[in-house]
């Protein structure tokens, strides 16, 4: 498996503790006026806030730190992760307006759960 590409950059940290994101990270990551912010054992991960979390953040990061994983060998895992689930995600997402405009046949309860 491809691990993803990691881009790294020095930034400066002023008096105030404040940080000015990269304008080509803030872009990519599509950063709104909040970010949500993790702390990690010698890492803070820093990823855009979105009013319809997936809920799976927590999860995937207390898997991860249970599997051993630390530093930049988590973050690189957790990168991976985030995006499997992204890609379920869509995948799902996209099926349900396919079954919505006609284009594809949904599921019935008899399909989910069999005969009763």
């Amino acid at each position: 498996m491809d691990s993803p590409m990691v881009e790294r950059k020095i930034i400066n940290v002023t008096g105030k503790r404040q940080i000015t994101i990269p304008l080509k990270f803030y872009e990519k990551l599509r950063f709104g006026k909040e970010i949500e912010c993790f702390l990690t054992d010698d890492a803070v991960v820093l990823r855009p806030l979105s009013g319809s979390d997936d809920g799976f953040t927590m999860e995937i990061l207390k898997d991860l730190i249970s599997q051993g994983y630390s530093g930049d060998e988590l973050l690189t895992k957790f990168a991976e992760q985030r995006a499997n689930i992204k890609k379920a995600i869509d995948i799902l997402i996209n099926e349900a307006d396919e079954i919505a405009a006609g284009k594809r046949k949904g599921a019935n309860t008899k399909d989910i759960f069999g005969e009763e």
